[in-house]
């Protein structure tokens, strides 16, 4: 069976329901993770989302900050929540999707912190809060279970061309070496596939985020690719496509993020 999955930061959920809507209705995705939905859960417009064919979700909130959420056409089983750098907020959470005669996948939806804008630990808590939450991404998804998906906003451009200026972002939060390193430690340890740079060469660049203060961000296209779907070493060979839905950036009041997808045959 075919299996399409979509991570999106949304950016306020609530604020932004129309683009899910929009995105449930015209891409059609089997499972969608949403990031920084900014909403307490008994909030979040589950009954529209139902009415378009996901009536089954998941999800963890608070009110104004973090929050992610997974939507799904096929049931989900609640597989709880990490409570990574024990700072209680709403930053991971994870179920296992019921495909019924297929093995179902586990999907641990992450939202890492942004991380501020100095990139020193000892200056700046928040890029603190990031490196060590990397770590544990580390630490807890070294030995991945079976059939499992890691998706979510990582906040991390790992690879050179994962952002419009290499050199220029040397030392700008996201791609800094310590970070990047950090997050390819974390890849490297469980194996983890990075599902859009299957069928993207790493020479090509390629973004899903572009910043808000761009006067024409599609003109200018300077993004980062921070958003990512990575999957477990024995859902390798079920890869079957991968893209960047770069036109969602350009709907109206849109999200500074576009979805991402990957496609599975299972």
């Amino acid at each position: 069976m075919r299996l399409t999955i979509a991570t999106w930061n949304i950016n306020s959920v609530r604020l932004r329901e129309t683009l899910v809507a929009k995105l449930l209705s015209e891409k059609a995705p089997d499972v969608v993770c949403l990031q920084e939905t900014k909403s307490p859960v008994d909030l979040i417009p589950r009954k529209l989302f139902a009415e378009l064919g996901y009536p089954h979700m998941v999800a963890r909130g608070e009110k104004g900050y973090n929050g992610v959420a997974i939507l799904s056409r096929h049931a989900l089983e609640d597989a709880g929540q990490i409570d990574f750098c024990a700072k209680g907020d709403a930053r991971h959470v994870a179920a296992k999707v019921d495909l019924g005669a297929v093995s179902p996948i586990a999907i641990h939806n992450l939202y890492v912190p942004a991380g501020g804008d100095e990139p020193d630990p000892g200056a700046n808590p928040k890029f603190d809060h990031k490196l060590k939450f990397v770590e544990e991404i580390a630490a807890r998804f070294a030995k991945p279970e079976a059939r499992s998906v890691l998706v979510g906003d990582l906040n991390i451009a790992p690879l050179e061309n994962d952002v419009w200026s290499h050199k220029q972002l040397l030392k700008i939060v996201s791609h800094t070496p310590v970070e990047t390193e950090g997050l390819s430690k974390a890849q490297t340890a469980g194996g983890w596939i990075d599902t859009t740079r299957r069928f993207v060469p790493e020479s090509e660049k390629l973004y899903s985020w572009w910043s808000y203060r761009a006067r024409d961000w599609a003109a200018s296209d300077k993004g980062r690719r921070l958003d990512h779907i990575w999957a477990s070493p024995d859902l390798g060979d079920g890869l079957s496509g991968a893209q960047v839905l770069k036109e969602a950036r350009g709907w109206e009041k849109p999200s500074d993020h576009a979805p991402v997808f990957t496609e599975f045959e299972l």
